[in-house]
């Protein structure tokens, strides 16, 4: 069974965030040892989301019971957050839920940025690190391969390239319209990683020219040259210098004592953990912004293709999990018409020399699988994946295991009537 355990922007404060900021990649290993029946995991930490997507091979309570305890209790033994703190600021959703959350989340729908470009790549970068890993499993790699065509297509519906969206973008947004030019504006940027490469485009994009750069670890003169910026190793000066700070890195890197007297900036803060410290924004110059001031803007941002991405993450959702009801039946057809080819080229072995009999025989395995698999998904669709299973019991004699797929489709029809009624009563 397929299932999320998420603590994001919208389920908890952001200081309970902050204090979940752990590796991704111990998360999974923690997340993998808690019970035998976690049968793979891939965990996705960023800004403004921790959250954990798990095969469990167990239905029903049992199988939301091992994902929630196997979450709470790997996230509470990586930060210094109670058990009973974090219970209140997650949220558990299974099967088609699940389904559907990933592929709004790779999407850009979930974030605080609607039609955030980032996500998509820390997606991918989230199952690929698990599979290096060995921590993931067929039907989870299968799901998060769906979830990234399905941000490809959404954004292809929704024109979400030219929107540009993205945390850093729209907090640029936010100071625009205090300053007189882009242009002239100075710009201390601290940090070098991917984001910070991201950022230094976002402000390209609004004529930024006058950008320091400064590495807590560094890496300022390589990110310089990579990027056409200026190195600087004075943070206090660069900050006395800048009209604007923006932070992205994974530590603390502006304290009070890094903003000289007189300093006059605004200092956007897109670390998670915080990377400056609070008491920063009680300099009488300086003008913050962090997460929770740009989560509380970002409504007020309107991203017009918004129902079609949507239209289309509901539509990828509903056909995965259709496809899935009918997998049990599909797989049992394959093996069991493949295992009579195996049988078959067993028996021509030795009179087939060049192995040409069994290039065709294997061929024709193919074709005679290949339609009745199209129809096979096509009555899934319709919420007859029971009468494909009984009939590839009735005519081929193969046991196929329905119980998770039945279980699975149940609960997709439940949801879409759900989703229907409610469409239909309330406003557009």
């Amino acid at each position: 069974m397929l299932l999320c355990v998420t603590a994001n922007h919208r389920t908890a404060p952001f200081a309970v965030l902050e204090r979940l900021s752990v590796d991704a990649s111990a998360l999974n290993e923690a997340v993998n040892a808690t019970d035998a029946a976690v049968r793979g995991s891939v965990s996705l930490a960023t800004c403004n989301r921790v959250e954990v997507y798990l095969d469990v091979s167990a239905d029903g309570p049992r199988a939301l019971e091992v994902a929630r305890k196997s979450v709470v209790q790997a996230l509470c033994s990586l930060s210094d957050i109670a058990p009973s703190e974090l219970e209140s600021s997650i949220r558990l959703v299974s099967g088609p839920e699940a389904v559907h959350h990933l592929f709004s989340v790779a999407s850009g729908l979930e974030s605080v940025a609607l039609g955030e470009e980032e996500i998509a790549g820390q997606v991918k970068r989230a199952a690929l690190h698990a599979k290096d890993a060995g921590l993931t499993s067929p039907p989870l790699d299968r799901l998060f391969q769906h979830a990234a065509r399905t941000a490809r297509s959404a954004r292809a519906e929704g024109d979400a390239s030219r929107t540009g969206r993205s945390l850093v973008r729209l907090a640029l947004d936010l100071v625009a319209s205090r300053l007189v030019d882009w242009a002239e504006t100075r710009v201390v940027l601290v940090g070098t990683g991917q984001y910070a490469a991201t950022t230094v485009a976002a402000l390209r994009d609004r004529g930024a020219q006058h950008i320091r750069v400064y590495s807590p670890s560094g890496r300022a003169e390589h990110f310089a040259r990579r990027t056409a910026t200026e190195p600087t190793h004075d943070l206090r000066q660069s900050i006395a210098w800048a009209d604007v700070v923006v932070t992205c890195t994974s530590v603390l890197s502006v304290g009070v004592d890094d903003v000289p007297e007189g300093a006059q900036c605004y200092v956007i803060d897109l670390g998670m953990p915080r990377n400056v410290d609070p008491a920063v924004a009680e300099h009488p110059g300086v003008t913050m912004l962090d997460l929770e001031m740009i989560r509380r803007h970002a409504p007020l941002v309107h991203w017009s293709a918004e129902s079609d991405a949507r239209a289309v993450v509901d539509e990828a959702a509903r056909a995965f999990v259709s496809d899935s009801s009918v997998g049990p039946a599909i797989v049992a057809l394959r093996s069991h018409i493949l295992s009579l080819v195996e049988q078959e080229v067993d028996r021509v072995r030795t009179v087939d020399a060049d192995g040409r009999i069994e290039e065709a025989l294997r061929h024709l395995a193919g074709v005679l699988l290949h339609e009745p698999s199209v129809h096979a998904r096509r009555h899934a669709a319709q919420g007859r994946a029971d009468a494909v299973a009984d009939a590839v019991q009735l005519l081929f004699g193969v046991d196929v295991d329905t119980s998770a797929a039945r279980h699975e489709c149940a609960a997709h029809t439940r949801d879409s009537v759900a989703t229907d009624s409610v469409a239909t009563e309330s406003p557009a």
